[in-house]
Order: C-alpha cells, then structure tokens, then sequence
C-alpha cells in the first residue's frame, strides 16, 4: 500500500520506426562527431607574441617579461598609479597590479610564434635557412631547459605562388631541427598566413602528412593554425562563407583562426587611421569566424593593435588604455586570445585579461556550485548544463592565466580542478596535438 495506482503507458509506434530513424541519421550522428567535437579542453593562451626570426633569441621570453616590468617601473609603479591609468577600482587595482608583475616575472609570453612572414620580409636563401634552423635549435633547447613559453612555434610564409616554395622549405628546415633535436615538443605551434581558398588549407594538410610520413610520426601529430587575412577567407565568390570550407578542409587539423587585423582592413579599403579591432569590418570578419568554429574545437584569436606603447609617459598611457579597452572588449564578445607586438603590451593584456576574470569570479563561482547542487531555486537564476559548462570552462581559463587561484575557486565552489574540468569536457576526444596541452 501507498505506492498509489500505477498508471499504464501507452504507446502508437513500433519499435522498428525508432530503429529506422536511427539508421537514417547514423551518418548525421557520424558527422557531428567527426566536424562538431567541441572544445579540445586543453589551456588555451590569453595571446601570441610574435617576434621577427631575425630577432628572436635564447633570451627572448625573459627579454620581454623585464622590458614590460622596467615600462611598469618608470611610467606605473605602483597600484594607484596603474589602476588610475586603466580605471580601475580600488578593490581591483591592488589584486590586478600584483599579479600583473607576478605574471611578468613568472610567465611574460604564454604563446610565441617566430615570424617568418610580414614581420621578417624576403632574405637571401641562405640567411632564412640559417634562422629557421636557429629558431628550431633554440626552441627545441628552451624545452629542454625550462625556459619555454607554453606554446612556441613559427609562422611561415603563406603558400601563394611567389613565396610558397620558400614557405615550404622555412618550415620543412624548422620542422627537421626540431626533430633532429630529439623531437617536436608539445607545446608547437604553427601558424599559415594569409589564407585565401581552402586548397591552401588542403595543401598545408598534405605538406604536414609527408613530413609526418617521411618521420614516422602519427598520423595527425601536426597542427596548425589558419590567419584570416582577406575578404575572400570571410565570403566567397558564391556567397558561401569560405572559412567554414577551410576548416573542413583542415581535415581535423586545424587549432585556431586568427584575425589579421591590417591586412584584412586595408583589403577593403579601410584607411589606415581606423584599421583596428573595434572596426565594424573587424567585428563582422570575426564575428563570421566565431560561428563558423562554433563547436569545432578550433578557437578565434583577434588581431592586434599597432599603437605602441613607447615614448613620454603620457602617450604610454594612452596606448595602454587603448590597448586595454581593446582587449577587454573582445573577451566580452568571447575572443579570449589576441596578438601583442610589443614589450609594453604585456602589462595591459594581463591587467585586463585579470580584470575580466576577477570581476566576474564570484558571481561565476556561486552559480556554478549552486548548479552543481541542483539547489539554484533562490538565486534568481536556473542554469542549464551548456552553461555550467561556460561557467567551469571561464573558471579554468582564470585558473591557467593566473588571474584566479585553485584555492579561492575551491572556498567558493566546493569543486576541484578534475571537477571543473568534468563540467567543461565531459567526454575528453583525443585530437591532433595542437600543442595547447
């Protein structure tokens, strides 16, 4: 007694219509696996610093990480003065500031790319030869030493007629030393520039499949990032968009987009006193990326910006605070990574990549507990799983810039580390190393 009646279902369709609807979506079923993964899981770096071939060295993190504390130094020493350049409140200015320097002497450059393209220009054979092959001694001992960023890697020069062959060879010679060096570390990454038809992605795919072949490497173990540089990467002649093409055409390969934000502007037309990345031809080329990799593992990086931060104090201010608008902006609009060209980048992009994490933490932490509870009732909010997989996957993200401590997180969610990461990747997919490990 007291169970009360049961009621007695009943049901109209066969059990052979369910099957035969199965069968006839197992392709739809196949291909969302294979195009749609989701997100890798892996860290993904708050930026690229890109440095000319001819200028990267041995000491090149570290160089960047004392030049931005020495620009700290003399134009903001202290919080007060650094947050009042950035408009920061009292309760964040102090926690941004020190960790901003932490990061400076802990970590400058999360991710570094060799650049081989616009910022290196043609050379003798001989001479690109001998720097691809330093950058690939140098990186490959950086690894080995402890001294690397997390991610480091190259960018050739693209695969249009003129320059494709000495494209090819920079990076087969970068490539080959790393291997002679005992092997590609896991942090590689590669970057194809000005990318145009996805056959130069499908070229890119098949130039990495014979070196993975000609090394016995696993099928796959190369990545690379595509630069999205002209109009023709955004629409295609037939209306279509051509960077979704591009990622099929990447064949899994594919790890990043990234915005070139120059290039791109000048290409159609914009003067060169409003090309940036507040531009509403940047925000409509990104905004295009971003739904094309949409659930695709591939990840959107915005551009950069070329006002530097050099000069009297005054106009140091100036570029920081553009530079930090800039920046805060596009990870409202989910562009989590973006290009630093300079030294004096690095303070800004921290300050605001801590500012937004920060900010948002608590609120972020007490929703995510609540979800994990199933006790949000009270709060005004009812989250579903998709957004609990945000709210862990902003969380981690905090965690793996520094903005945000494990022990914080923990006092606020109860959750630990393999917590976070159950919400946010659930089912972890082995993909083609990308490096963003």
């Amino acid at each position: 007694m007291g169970q009360g009646r049961q009621e007695k279902v009943a049901t109209s369709l066969a059990g052979a219509v369910s099957e035969e609807i199965s069968a006839s979506l197992a392709p739809v079923d196949a291909e969302l696996e294979r195009h749609y993964p989701g997100d890798p899981g892996t860290r993904r770096p708050v930026h690229t610093v890109y440095v000319p071939g001819d200028a990267f060295a041995a000491d090149t993190v570290r160089s960047w990480g004392d030049r931005a504390l020495a620009a700290l130094d003399e134009h903001a020493p202290d919080a007060a003065s650094f947050g009042a350049v950035l408009g920061l409140g009292d309760e964040l200015a102090g926690p941004v500031h020190d960790r901003v320097r932490a990061k400076l002497e802990r970590e400058p450059v999360e991710d570094l790319r060799v650049d081989f393209e616009d910022g290196y220009g043609p050379r003798p054979d001989a001479e690109e030869d001998e720097a691809a092959a330093r950058a690939a001694r140098l990186i490959a001992e950086a690894y080995a030493h402890g001294t690397a960023a997390p991610y480091m890697g190259i960018r050739m020069k693209c695969l249009e007629a003129a320059v494709r062959e000495r494209g090819i060879r920079t990076l087969d010679v970068f490539l080959t030393g790393l291997m002679e060096a005992g092997g590609l570390p896991q942090g590689l990454v590669l970057t194809l520039p000005k990318v145009t038809y996805a056959e130069q992605v499908t070229a890119m795919v098949r130039l990495l499949e014979a070196f993975e072949k000609a090394w016995g490497l696993a099928p796959g173990r190369l990545g690379f990032e595509i630069q999205i540089e002209t109009s023709q990467a955004i629409l295609a002649g037939d209306g279509t968009a051509t960077v979704a093409r591009m990622i099929r055409a990447a064949e899994g390969r594919a790890t990043g987009l990234h915005y070139g934000t120059f290039d791109y502007s000048a290409g159609l037309g914009v003067s060169a006193a409003h090309q940036a990345g507040d531009h509403p031809a940047a925000d409509h080329a990104k905004a295009v990326m971003q739904v094309a990799a949409a659930g695709t593992g591939v990840r959107v990086s915005d551009g950069s910006t070329n006002v530097l931060p050099v000069g009297p104090t005054e106009r140091v201010h100036a570029a920081w605070r553009l530079h930090y608008g800039l920046t805060r902006r596009a990870l409202a609009r989910a562009y989590y990574q973006g290009w630093d060209m300079h030294p004096g980048h690095l303070p800004t992009r921290y300050a605001a990549v801590f500012a937004f994490y920060r900010e948002g933490f608590e609120q972020a932490a007490t929703r995510l507990a609540r979800y994990a509870d199933r006790a949000g009732g009270d709060s005004g909010i009812i989250d579903e799983p998709a957004t609990a997989k945000a709210l862990s996957g902003y969380l981690l993200s905090g965690l793996d810039c520094g903005a945000l401590d494990l022990d914080e997180v923990h006092h606020l969610t109860g959750l630990t580390r393999p917590d976070l990461n159950h919400f946010t990747t659930p089912t972890p997919r082995p993909r083609p190393s990308d490096g963003h490990a």
